[in-house]
């Protein structure tokens, strides 16, 4: 299967990644890719951009080096209902993808049915698109929750790349993607592969998701990876849902 999108990545301005725009942009390019998501990680994170930031994404380029670009960002879910670090009216106006994820340092680990409703409710968030690393062994979860929240809300699951990088500080990832994705395949669920780029090096390799999909059978009609428009449509049918009554947790 020919992967044609990568949508979580970050630049510089996160304050641990090492590279540029316009060098993740060609990273991207040179690695085969149609689409790009930059995805800055939100307030919380030591050393990552200010609000700001968001606010002027409006003057960066869409197109690069003859790829599409989106940019948005990695916002935190920073407490068991689900509550986000990054204001309701900045989600919907600035970014053009938007991911949620726990972090530690933003985060109190919790209990298992504590941790779970954290995801549930971003799940359920309208405004959330995509579940960023939900594999980390230190943040017990409930995966049949998790897997049955996305179904209902057409929200993507994320299959992290590099959280099965033996440098990666999350623990416990592939024995936790292996329980997600056989959940996923038996209920139909959709998942999304991301690379989760500090630097150029990374983007759009997917090794690690590769050989987890093929050790599953992992059908893969059920991998966004392989259509730029099957995200769009995807992201478009689950934001729909604001519209039908879903209830957004605001950070306040």
């Amino acid at each position: 299967m020919k992967f044609e999108l990568d949508v979580h990545t970050h630049t510089i301005a996160s304050g641990h990644a090492y590279a540029t725009v316009h060098e993740m942009a060609k990273a991207a390019a040179d690695h085969g890719l149609q689409l790009l998501g930059i995805t800055e990680h939100a307030a919380g994170i030591p050393g990552t951009c200010d609000e700001i930031y968001f606010h002027n994404l409006k003057v960066l380029p869409r197109q690069m080096y003859g790829i599409e670009l989106m940019f948005g960002s990695e916002i935190n879910i920073i407490d068991y209902q689900g509550k986000l670090s990054m204001e309701e009216n900045l989600i919907e106006r600035c970014l053009d993808i938007r991911i949620a994820g726990i972090h530690l340092p933003c985060y109190e680990i919790g209990s298992v049915s504590q941790n779970t409703n954290a995801y549930v409710k971003a799940i359920e968030n309208p405004q959330i698109d995509i579940i960023s690393h939900p594999d980390d062994a230190r943040i017990p979860i409930d995966y049949e929750t998790i897997v049955d929240a996305a179904k209902e809300n057409h929200t993507l699951l994320e299959v992290n790349n590099s959280s099965l990088d033996s440098l990666s500080s999350r623990v416990g990832a592939w024995e936790n993607l292996q329980i997600m994705l056989a959940l996923c395949k038996e209920k139909k669920v959709p998942v999304i592969a991301n690379t989760d780029s500090h630097f150029t090096d990374t983007v759009g390799i997917f090794d690690h998701v590769k050989v987890l999909f093929q050790e599953l059978q992992f059908p893969e009609e059920l991998v966004v990876n392989r259509s730029v428009d099957l995200l769009k449509k995807m992201i478009q049918k689950h934001r729909v849902m604001k519209k039908i009554g879903k209830q957004i947790p605001r950070d306040q």
